[in-house]
Protein backbone atom coordinates (compact mmCIF):
# COMPACT_ATOMS: atom_id res chain seq x y z
CA UNK A 1 0.00 0.00 0.00
CA UNK A 2 1.28 3.42 -1.26
CA UNK A 3 1.94 5.65 1.73
CA UNK A 4 -0.43 8.87 1.79
CA UNK A 5 1.58 12.23 1.64
CA UNK A 6 -0.68 15.42 2.65
CA UNK A 7 0.61 18.26 0.39
CA UNK A 8 0.06 21.47 2.48
CA UNK A 9 0.70 25.48 1.86
CA UNK A 10 2.08 25.97 4.91
CA UNK A 11 3.31 24.18 7.95
CA UNK A 12 4.16 25.81 11.27
CA UNK A 13 5.71 23.84 13.80
CA UNK A 14 7.27 25.10 17.08
CA UNK A 15 8.49 24.03 20.75
CA UNK A 16 10.35 20.91 19.58
CA UNK A 17 13.47 21.47 21.80
CA UNK A 18 15.84 19.76 20.06
CA UNK A 19 18.77 18.34 22.27
CA UNK A 20 15.94 18.03 24.90
CA UNK A 21 14.90 14.85 26.96
CA UNK A 22 11.82 15.30 26.31
CA UNK A 23 11.88 16.42 22.35
CA UNK A 24 9.65 14.06 20.51
CA UNK A 25 12.59 14.59 17.32
CA UNK A 26 11.13 10.53 15.75
CA UNK A 27 7.82 12.15 15.55
CA UNK A 28 8.40 15.19 14.11
CA UNK A 29 10.31 13.38 11.64
CA UNK A 30 7.06 10.98 10.82
CA UNK A 31 5.15 13.83 11.09
CA UNK A 32 7.03 15.36 8.21
CA UNK A 33 7.74 12.60 6.37
CA UNK A 34 4.03 12.53 5.91
CA UNK A 35 3.12 16.32 5.35
CA UNK A 36 4.89 18.29 3.10
CA UNK A 37 4.68 21.96 2.14
CA UNK A 38 6.24 25.10 0.30
CA UNK A 39 6.39 27.12 3.29
CA UNK A 40 7.45 25.74 7.00
CA UNK A 41 7.80 27.74 9.28
CA UNK A 42 9.69 27.04 12.62
CA UNK A 43 8.40 29.50 15.64
CA UNK A 44 10.64 29.23 18.07
CA UNK A 45 12.30 27.18 20.40
CA UNK A 46 12.91 24.10 17.65
CA UNK A 47 16.91 23.83 19.78
CA UNK A 48 16.71 23.77 23.23
CA UNK A 49 19.79 25.85 23.60
CA UNK A 50 19.26 25.50 27.40
CA UNK A 51 19.08 22.48 28.16
CA UNK A 52 22.47 21.85 25.91
CA UNK A 53 23.84 24.56 28.32
CA UNK A 54 23.22 22.63 31.26
CA UNK A 55 25.46 20.15 30.18
CA UNK A 56 22.82 17.45 29.75
CA UNK A 57 23.89 14.54 27.86
CA UNK A 58 20.30 14.19 26.34
CA UNK A 59 21.54 14.93 22.31
CA UNK A 60 20.22 11.57 20.34
CA UNK A 61 20.78 9.97 17.00
CA UNK A 62 17.01 11.21 16.65
CA UNK A 63 17.87 14.70 17.17
CA UNK A 64 20.73 14.57 14.27
CA UNK A 65 18.53 13.11 11.87
CA UNK A 66 16.33 15.86 12.64
CA UNK A 67 18.58 18.22 11.66
CA UNK A 68 19.53 16.31 8.30
CA UNK A 69 15.67 16.39 7.77
CA UNK A 70 15.09 20.47 7.45
CA UNK A 71 18.36 20.23 4.98
CA UNK A 72 16.56 17.74 2.25
CA UNK A 73 13.60 19.82 3.19
CA UNK A 74 15.03 22.91 1.83
CA UNK A 75 15.88 21.42 -1.87
CA UNK A 76 12.17 22.11 -2.13
CA UNK A 77 10.63 23.88 0.59
CA UNK A 78 11.41 27.46 1.60
CA UNK A 79 11.92 27.06 5.53
CA UNK A 80 11.56 29.98 7.54
CA UNK A 81 13.31 29.85 11.33
CA UNK A 82 11.70 32.18 13.88
CA UNK A 83 13.83 32.97 17.30
CA UNK A 84 12.95 31.69 20.76
CA UNK A 85 13.54 32.07 23.95
CA UNK A 86 15.17 28.13 24.36
CA UNK A 87 17.38 29.20 21.13
CA UNK A 88 17.87 32.68 21.67
CA UNK A 89 21.48 32.27 20.68
CA UNK A 90 20.44 32.76 17.00
CA UNK A 91 19.30 36.10 17.81
CA UNK A 92 22.93 37.07 17.38
CA UNK A 93 23.10 36.22 13.99
CA UNK A 94 19.11 37.33 12.77
CA UNK A 95 18.49 38.23 10.63
CA UNK A 96 20.14 35.43 8.10
CA UNK A 97 19.87 33.16 4.73
CA UNK A 98 21.21 30.84 3.70
CA UNK A 99 20.15 28.14 1.09
CA UNK A 100 16.20 27.89 1.11
CA UNK A 101 16.23 28.94 4.99
CA UNK A 102 15.62 32.11 6.27
CA UNK A 103 16.37 32.95 9.90
CA UNK A 104 14.66 36.36 11.40
CA UNK A 105 13.20 37.38 15.62
CA UNK A 106 9.50 37.97 13.70
CA UNK A 107 8.27 38.70 10.11
CA UNK A 108 4.61 39.37 8.36
CA UNK A 109 3.68 35.98 6.25
CA UNK A 110 1.43 36.98 3.63
CA UNK A 111 -0.42 34.38 2.74
CA UNK A 112 -3.54 33.89 0.66
CA UNK A 113 -4.44 37.46 0.71
CA UNK A 114 -3.95 37.66 4.35
CA UNK A 115 -0.97 39.20 6.68
CA UNK A 116 0.15 37.16 9.67
CA UNK A 117 2.85 38.65 12.17
CA UNK A 118 4.77 35.73 13.12
CA UNK A 119 7.21 35.04 16.38
CA UNK A 120 7.64 33.41 19.42
CA UNK A 121 5.76 34.97 21.57
CA UNK A 122 8.39 34.83 24.85
CA UNK A 123 8.41 38.50 24.65
CA UNK A 124 5.28 38.90 26.58
CA UNK A 125 5.79 36.54 29.00
CA UNK A 126 7.22 39.04 31.66
CA UNK A 127 9.51 36.48 33.52
CA UNK A 128 10.98 34.70 30.46
CA UNK A 129 11.77 38.40 29.06
CA UNK A 130 12.67 40.24 32.29
CA UNK A 131 13.94 37.31 34.66
CA UNK A 132 16.09 34.89 32.97
CA UNK A 133 17.09 32.84 36.18
CA UNK A 134 13.85 32.40 37.14
CA UNK A 135 12.83 31.59 33.47
CA UNK A 136 15.39 28.70 34.21
CA UNK A 137 14.48 27.40 37.45
CA UNK A 138 10.57 27.26 36.17
CA UNK A 139 11.93 25.07 33.16
CA UNK A 140 14.07 22.85 35.38
CA UNK A 141 10.49 22.54 37.58
CA UNK A 142 8.50 21.43 33.96
CA UNK A 143 11.73 19.01 33.64
CA UNK A 144 10.78 17.22 36.83
CA UNK A 145 6.79 17.62 36.03
CA UNK A 146 7.60 15.68 32.63
CA UNK A 147 9.16 12.89 35.24
CA UNK A 148 6.05 12.34 37.17
CA UNK A 149 4.33 12.73 33.71
CA UNK A 150 6.77 10.03 32.29
CA UNK A 151 5.85 7.43 35.06
CA UNK A 152 2.33 8.36 35.44
CA UNK A 153 1.64 7.27 31.43
CA UNK A 154 4.08 4.11 32.04
CA UNK A 155 1.35 3.11 34.38
CA UNK A 156 -1.49 4.21 32.46
CA UNK A 157 0.57 1.72 28.96
CA UNK A 158 0.65 -1.14 31.27
CA UNK A 159 -3.27 -0.52 31.22
CA UNK A 160 -3.69 -0.30 27.65
CA UNK A 161 -4.93 3.84 28.48
CA UNK A 162 -3.12 5.82 25.53
CA UNK A 163 -0.68 9.02 26.49
CA UNK A 164 -2.09 11.93 28.92
CA UNK A 165 -0.39 15.25 29.82
CA UNK A 166 -0.39 15.91 33.63
CA UNK A 167 0.98 19.52 32.59
CA UNK A 168 -2.03 19.92 29.86
CA UNK A 169 -4.51 19.45 32.77
CA UNK A 170 -2.41 21.31 35.33
CA UNK A 171 -2.95 24.22 32.32
CA UNK A 172 -6.79 23.90 31.73
CA UNK A 173 -7.40 23.48 35.76
CA UNK A 174 -5.17 26.20 37.77
CA UNK A 175 -6.87 29.54 37.16
CA UNK A 176 -3.84 31.30 36.88
CA UNK A 177 -2.51 29.45 34.40
CA UNK A 178 -5.75 29.35 32.13
CA UNK A 179 -5.18 33.56 33.20
CA UNK A 180 -1.83 33.36 31.67
CA UNK A 181 -2.96 31.80 28.81
CA UNK A 182 -5.70 34.32 27.92
CA UNK A 183 -3.48 37.30 28.62
CA UNK A 184 -0.86 36.04 26.11
CA UNK A 185 -3.24 35.93 23.46
CA UNK A 186 -4.67 38.85 23.94
CA UNK A 187 -1.32 41.25 23.82
CA UNK A 188 -0.06 38.76 21.06
CA UNK A 189 -2.74 39.70 19.19
CA UNK A 190 -2.61 43.25 19.84
CA UNK A 191 0.26 43.11 18.18
CA UNK A 192 -1.19 41.90 15.34
CA UNK A 193 -3.53 44.82 15.00
CA UNK A 194 -1.10 47.52 15.47
CA UNK A 195 0.56 45.93 12.58
CA UNK A 196 -1.61 46.10 10.11
CA UNK A 197 -2.03 42.09 10.04
CA UNK A 198 -5.26 39.53 9.60
CA UNK A 199 -3.71 37.63 12.09
CA UNK A 200 -1.32 36.26 14.24
CA UNK A 201 1.54 32.80 14.59
CA UNK A 202 3.09 31.84 17.54
CA UNK A 203 4.12 29.19 19.38
CA UNK A 204 5.92 29.74 23.15
CA UNK A 205 2.94 28.64 26.05
CA UNK A 206 2.61 24.71 24.15
CA UNK A 207 -0.88 25.21 24.30
CA UNK A 208 -2.23 25.04 20.50
CA UNK A 209 -4.92 26.91 20.00
CA UNK A 210 -7.30 28.57 17.11
CA UNK A 211 -9.84 31.39 17.58
CA UNK A 212 -10.84 34.86 16.74
CA UNK A 213 -10.24 37.44 18.48
CA UNK A 214 -12.49 40.25 16.92
CA UNK A 215 -11.27 40.20 13.33
CA UNK A 216 -7.99 38.51 14.16
CA UNK A 217 -6.88 34.97 14.02
CA UNK A 218 -4.65 33.88 16.68
CA UNK A 219 -2.78 30.79 15.86
CA UNK A 220 -0.64 28.51 18.46
CA UNK A 221 0.89 25.53 16.93
CA UNK A 222 1.63 24.05 20.50
CA UNK A 223 4.38 21.91 21.13
CA UNK A 224 6.33 18.79 20.63
CA UNK A 225 7.24 17.34 23.88
CA UNK A 226 3.53 16.36 25.02
CA UNK A 227 0.98 17.65 22.53
CA UNK A 228 2.86 16.98 18.98
CA UNK A 229 0.71 19.63 17.46
CA UNK A 230 1.51 21.71 14.32
CA UNK A 231 -0.81 24.16 11.84
CA UNK A 232 -1.25 23.61 8.63
CA UNK A 233 -3.06 25.87 5.88
CA UNK A 234 -4.14 25.05 2.71
CA UNK A 235 -4.29 26.38 -0.99
CA UNK A 236 -7.54 28.31 0.08
CA UNK A 237 -6.24 29.88 3.16
CA UNK A 238 -8.02 28.17 5.65
CA UNK A 239 -6.03 26.81 8.78
CA UNK A 240 -6.00 23.84 11.47
CA UNK A 241 -4.65 22.36 14.34
CA UNK A 242 -3.61 18.69 13.57
CA UNK A 243 -2.35 16.60 16.16
CA UNK A 244 -0.07 13.45 16.00
CA UNK A 245 -2.33 11.87 19.14
CA UNK A 246 -5.42 13.15 21.11
CA UNK A 247 -5.89 11.41 24.57
CA UNK A 248 -7.91 12.85 27.35
CA UNK A 249 -8.85 11.24 30.83
CA UNK A 250 -12.00 9.56 30.40
CA UNK A 251 -12.94 7.47 33.46
CA UNK A 252 -13.05 7.22 37.32
CA UNK A 253 -9.86 4.64 37.30
CA UNK A 254 -8.04 7.25 34.86
CA UNK A 255 -8.44 10.10 37.63
CA UNK A 256 -7.84 7.87 40.73
CA UNK A 257 -4.18 7.04 38.78
CA UNK A 258 -3.77 10.39 37.83
CA UNK A 259 -4.17 11.39 41.51
CA UNK A 260 -1.79 8.62 42.89
CA UNK A 261 0.79 10.26 40.60
CA UNK A 262 0.66 13.57 41.71
CA UNK A 263 1.17 12.30 45.74
CA UNK A 264 3.76 10.86 44.59
CA UNK A 265 2.24 6.84 44.67
CA UNK A 266 3.92 5.65 41.17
Amino acid sequence: MNKIINHHKTIVLSDTHVGSRWSKTKDVIEFLDNNTCETLILAGDIIDGWSIMRGNKTWTEHHTNFIKKLLDLQHTTKIIYIRGNHDDFIEKIAPLNFLNISIKKDFIYESNGKRYFVLHGDIFDHITSSINWLAKLGDIGYSSLLWINKFYNMRRARKGLPYYSIAKEIKSKVKISVNYISEFEEHIVSTAKRNNCDGVICGHIHHAEKKMYDNILYLNSGDWIESLTALTEDFNGNWKIVSEHSAIITSDEDEILYEQVLRGAV
